[in-house]
């Protein structure tokens, strides 16, 4: 699998900057449009993080009709970005610099409470980004590298590479680290 991410010094300034919340926390109407971060490309000096793959959480549902629940975790914070695949899709593959539309929830990793959700704003709603790029937090940004269209994935983003020790006040406590459902519906 073809992994990517953004660099430590990257991370530092967009975490500083505010990131879009559209991804996780809020509505694209949470800021003005011009107000958020412009997608840039995607290349090896923007996009070295990797991610680990883990095992999936028992219980986790792979039935992609069904807006997924996330469990509590039941261990401390991983220090790096995690994912585990709970479907394989079959169709396109997101790559670095991909443009994808994908249905997530967002939860809170030691509750499992869910802050955001795509499916809140109804079952066929996507939020599109660029696999790689800015726009979206870091760890969403990397997190569906490699999935197929079709395919549903648990990714635990840690505090450094989500919104950090500032948090994203009200919906994102500081040092919160996160976990996403994804279902990839499109690459283009």
């Amino acid at each position: 699998m073809r992994r990517c991410g953004v660099s430590l010094r990257i991370v530092g300034s967009l975490a500083a900057g505010g990131l879009c919340l559209s991804a996780c926390g809020g509505s694209g109407d949470d800021k003005a449009a011009s107000d958020r971060p412009t997608p840039g490309p995607a290349s090896p000096a923007t996009c070295p993080i990797s991610a680990v793959e883990v095992a999936p959480p028992p219980g986790a549902s792979t039935e992609l009709a069904a807006k997924p629940v996330v469990p509590p975790a039941t261990g401390p914070p991983p220090a790096q970005l995690q994912y585990a695949d709970l479907a394989e899709g079959t169709g396109a593959e997101a790559v670095p610099g991909s443009q994808v539309e994908v249905k997530y929830v967002g939860a809170f990793y030691e509750t499992g409470q869910e802050f955001d959700s795509s499916w809140s704003r109804g079952a066929n709603s996507t939020l599109p980004f660029g696999i790689c790029q800015r726009g979206v937090i870091p760890g969403f940004a990397v997190g569906p590298t490699g999935m197929k269209v079709g395919g549903r994935r648990t990714i635990t983003i840690p505090s450094e590479l989500g919104y950090g020790a500032q948090g994203s006040p009200p919906k994102i406590p500081p040092g919160a680290t996160l976990v996403f459902v994804v279902d990839l519906v499109r690459v283009r």
